[in-house]
């Protein structure tokens, strides 16, 4: 019986997939537990629908996401750093202030997870940060590391 699976299931295939499954295993198990569905012309274009609205969706994602590359891209934000006597340096900048950094002088609210920091800054002047919007689309930020007494 050939069945389209709605979740992953080990040993059988993923989600979307159309895999051949024995009656008894597909009737006892996979429909009982909503894992999978029977392959009927309508089941078919169901999923057909749902992997076209699916490839969509995802377009418009990265869409989105090259359109704030372009925005943060070749940008530079100031981070404020305090130091002491001949110029050292107290603690070292994190994602966590150079997204704040982001929010506060571009107005872009990007999450802290998807910064990512070449080398822990520890003194000042400028960095190259990598911002990953997507797998598929990274943006670079200059981080100017400034002294405050």
């Amino acid at each position: 019986m050939d069945v389209i699976l709605l979740q992953d299931v080990k040993a059988l295939g993923k989600k979307g997939q159309v895999v051949k499954a024995s009656d008894g295993y597909a009737r006892n198990f996979l429909f009982p537990k909503k894992l999978g569905v029977e392959a009927t012309p309508k089941n078919l274009n169901d999923l057909k629908l749902q992997k076209a609205a699916e490839a969509k969706h995802e377009a418009e994602v990265l869409a989105a996401a090259k359109e704030l590359a372009t925005k943060i891209d070749g940008h530079s934000v100031r981070v404020p750093i305090k130091i002491g006597e001949n110029g050292r340096v107290f603690g070292s900048v994190s994602v966590k202030e150079v997204g704040e950094a982001i929010k506060e002088q571009l107005g872009l609210d990007i999450d802290k997870k998807k910064i990512t920091l070449p080398v822990a800054i520890k003194n000042e002047g400028v960095v190259h940060a990598a911002v990953k919007l997507h797998p598929q689309v990274t943006a670079e930020l200059e981080v100017r590391v400034e002294g405050v007494k």
